[in-house]
């Protein structure tokens, strides 16, 4: 099936991942047709998530000068039934890369919200188990950043958990201009993560995000964890 072939390879690495309880009232505006919003236990989460884009392929080829860099994203949780199988999957509100070319094929080939920005990255451990995370942007406003610090060993995910939850969501859903959805399927193993000792996001991101999501921003995670990450595969994907 066309849907089912490989357009993009890479490696996901060092997701720092800060999740925020939210009232479901402020995502439907955003739930793409065909969809339905996932929860854990009764909670809906918004993430903010930033990682490493890593080794990157298209189509199997890489693309000079566009195979390493970051990307933060805003996504929340969804899914949908095909037959007997429930597809839980996500949908990005925004996602931030610093490459121009990154965005443009994203938005051609799934309408994606994607957006170029400078950023950079800071990655650190101290030789005693401790991780430190931080991704940062900027916009007209200024820089934001999102830090993370972790300890200790990975575990791996237990069932029913929320990182579990949070992790665990194999699908893309993306709103077309005319209404429309487009599905897609990302595969990588399962990872293991660290449960955050600290976490923090500041900065002005009302233009990225709008008003409501701004000041969720500005609030305290519900959890925070850093998860290793590992190689990714993402589908053509179809219309629904």
């Amino acid at each position: 099936m066309d849907s089912e072939r490989v357009v993009l390879t890479a490696e996901w690495r060092n997701l720092a991942m800060l999740n925020y309880e939210v009232d479901r009232g402020l995502l439907l505006k955003f739930v793409p047709q065909g969809t339905e919003l996932d929860g854990w236990n009764g909670r809906v989460f918004v993430s903010l998530v930033g990682f490493r884009f890593l080794k990157t392929r298209v189509l199997g080829l890489p693309i000079p000068f566009h195979a390493n860099f970051d990307e933060v994203n805003l996504r929340f949780y969804v899914r949908r039934r095909e037959g007997q199988e429930v597809r839980r999957g996500v949908v990005f509100i925004r996602e931030i890369v610093p490459r121009r070319a990154v965005a443009l094929l994203a938005r051609t080939i799934y309408n994606e919200n994607y957006v170029a920005l400078p950023m950079t990255h800071e990655i650190a451990g101290n030789g005693q188990g401790t991780t430190a995370v931080s991704y940062r942007w900027q916009t007209s406003r200024g820089w934001s950043t999102m830090t993370l610090e972790a300890e200790g060993n990975s575990q791996p995910l237990n069932t029913g958990s929320e990182q579990e939850f949070i992790t665990e969501h194999y699908w893309g859903y993306a709103a077309q201009r005319d209404g429309g959805t487009v599905e897609y399927r990302v595969t990588h193993p399962s990872w293991r993560v660290w449960i955050a000792r600290r976490s923090e996001f500041a900065g002005e991101v009302e233009e990225l995000y709008g008003r409501e999501l701004a000041a969720v921003l500005r609030g305290t995670p519900a959890s925070a964890f850093l998860a290793e990450g590992s190689a990714v595969a993402v589908m053509r994907g179809r219309r629904l």
